[in-house]
């Protein structure tokens, strides 16, 4: 896809900010009609820009009281470990995140958890079980300073 031109930018700050705004306001904010911006938005869904639209949940409010970053190493980089690990994680609702990184770690996971009990069933019984998974390193999330998935468009 070419550049995202301004208005295209409008429409996606919109967009994040409330995902559940009507057309005819994005088209208002934006300063086009509403089928012009209905189209816009559609060639950006079609460009994969915009992958989707979710509700933001209170997780401690359903009952996640815990969020933890889970660092994994794999014994071997073979593709059918790495295969493995990555659909393994696919079947596993608690891992928000799965994040491939460099440093002394392979991956870095986000995970909710109930409780200490459900953080330990999951390490234990579901984690360290993966074959290939050689070490995991969990570090427990005191306390939000910043979540968003908002991502600037300058």
């Amino acid at each position: 896809m070419e550049a995202l031109s301004d208005i295209d930018r409008i429409i996606l700050a919109e967009l994040q900010g409330d995902a559940r705004i009507s057309n005819a306001e994005l088209a208002r904010r934006a300063n086009l009609s509403a089928p012009a911006t209905l189209a816009r938005v559609r060639r950006l869904e079609e460009a994969g820009i915009i992958q989707g639209y979710a509700a933001q949940l209170d997780r401690q409010q359903i009952g996640y009281d815990m969020l933890c970053f889970v660092s994994v190493s794999l014994q071997l980089h073979e593709i059918h470990q790495v295969t493995g690990f990555h659909e393994a994680l696919q079947e596993m609702p608690e891992v928000l995140e799965c994040h491939h990184v460099t440093g002394d770690y392979d991956y870095l996971l986000k995970i909710v958890a109930h409780n200490t009990d459900d953080l330990e069933d999951f390490l234990v019984n579901r984690l360290t079980p993966i074959p290939g998974v050689a070490r995991i390193h969990t570090s427990l999330v005191l306390r939000e300073t910043k979540s968003t998935t908002v991502i600037p468009l300058e």
